[in-house]
């Protein structure tokens, strides 16, 4: 089971943008940053293909700037 976070830093004026788009991401969870312009996003996915896809459709968000991995580990399924 894929667990990553990731600092996902908004185009400038674009922080609420990005993070509604996100939160409707199934396998998401945002937390926005009080004091700057970017948002803490975990993902939790069952697969690495399913991972990859959600990867693939948050990079496509078109008020993100810049999508950094903080970390991620592999939990396999017992």
């Amino acid at each position: 089971m894929p667990i990553k976070s990731y600092l996902a830093h908004p185009l400038e004026g674009k922080k609420e943008d990005l993070a509604k788009a996100i939160s409707f991401l199934k396998g998401c969870e945002v937390l926005p940053a009080e004091n700057k312009n970017v948002l803490v996003l975990v993902t939790e996915t069952e697969t690495e293909e399913e991972d990859t896809k959600l990867k693939e459709k948050i990079e496509a968000i078109s008020s993100l700037k810049l999508l950094a991995l903080v970390s991620g580990f592999n939990t396999p399924i017992k």
